[in-house]
């Protein structure tokens, strides 16, 4: 894998190994046979540029490498666009996205579904006939946005859900909602809690920070309640409580997105890695593997080649 330097590959766990070596036995010489899958095949994986994407990003790219491929690693690469725009021109091979996002932003969608796996399936379908653009595997976790209490203040009532939070802040002028300069203007964002809810939060109780402020400012009770992503670990690290979420706001399950033509080549060998990164990734676990590059300051690399042991990928 190139960043600098190469990796070397090394075996895949036997779930893989297995079942590729069913699949090589023409030539005693090829790379499947040898336990490399994916030997003489160039892949550049890109990610988005925050941590828990980076983190897939590195999973994907480490396990790639393992099983053989010859890896350029562009994770942390950019935003959503920058990412697309490298896929769709054939700058990057692949990178995770999430299914709400491909059916929203990149196909152009409303009304995406509330359940994730038909969610997957139209978009991924979608994607395929369109841009030739290949989604593989599907997460458990839900890296929604939503929204945390301040932890005392969640205590004190009992708990939030959209309803009583909405509530609360009406009868509560002086509360406020921290949230990211995008997230009031976004299709995805305030506007759904606020038609959920029939609260038009007023612009007196938004309070517009950086992303990693809106935690320890909730934390801190400067804020009352937080916009979040759902699986961020700094929610449990600072004691931050989620608002309860009936349904409302859009569904974020991960995959890898892929080039069709690559993906084909080698489709067995790329479903059997991302089923494997993918299967264990509950909300619970992914926001650990979060804490642990964000709060234990240990490197996405470290935490991304832990994780890919401890699922039998390295």
């Amino acid at each position: 894998m190139r960043r600098g330097t190469k990796l070397a590959a090394a075996s895949l766990g036997a779930v893989l190994s297995l079942s590729m070596a069913a699949c090589g036995g023409d030539d005693g010489g090829s790379g499947a046979a040898s336990g490399d899958p994916l030997s003489g095949v160039s892949i550049t994986v890109g990610s988005k540029d925050f941590t828990e994407n980076i983190l897939l990003g590195e999973m994907w790219a480490q396990a790639l490498s393992a099983a053989g491929a010859d890896v350029t690693n562009d994770t942390n690469l950019g935003g959503t666009e920058v990412n697309r725009q490298a896929l769709t021109s054939g700058d990057s091979t692949t990178y995770p996205e999430y299914n709400g996002t491909g059916w929203t932003v990149h196909l152009g969608n409303e009304d995406p579904s509330q359940d994730p796996q038909e969610l997957y399936d139209v978009t991924a379908e979608q994607d395929l006939a369109d841009n030739n653009i290949k989604w593989i595997g599907l997460s458990p976790f839900n890296d929604t946005y939503g929204f945390a209490a301040n932890g005392d203040l969640a205590e004190q009532e009992g708990g939030f859900d959209f309803d009583s939070m909405a509530a609360y802040l009406e009868s509560n002028p002086d509360a406020t909602v921290c949230m990211e300069t995008e997230f009031p203007d976004r299709p995805d964002g305030l506007v759904l809690w606020e038609n959920a809810t029939g609260y038009e939060l007023p612009t007196s109780q938004q309070q517009i920070l950086d992303t990693g402020l809106i935690y320890t400012e909730t934390a801190d009770g400067a804020c009352d309640f937080g916009e979040v992503f759902t699986t961020d670990g700094r929610i449990l690290e600072l004691n931050l409580e989620l608002v309860d979420d009936p349904g409302v706001m859009i569904l974020y399950n991960v995959s890898f997105t892929m080039d069709n033509d690559v993906y084909e080549a080698n489709a067995e060998t790329y479903d059997e890695i991302a089923d494997t990164i993918l299967a264990d990734l509950d909300e619970e676990k992914m926001a650990d593997l979060n804490k642990q590059v964000d709060i234990d300051a240990i490197p996405a690399e470290k935490v991304a080649e832990d994780y890919l042991k401890d699922v039998g990928l390295l």
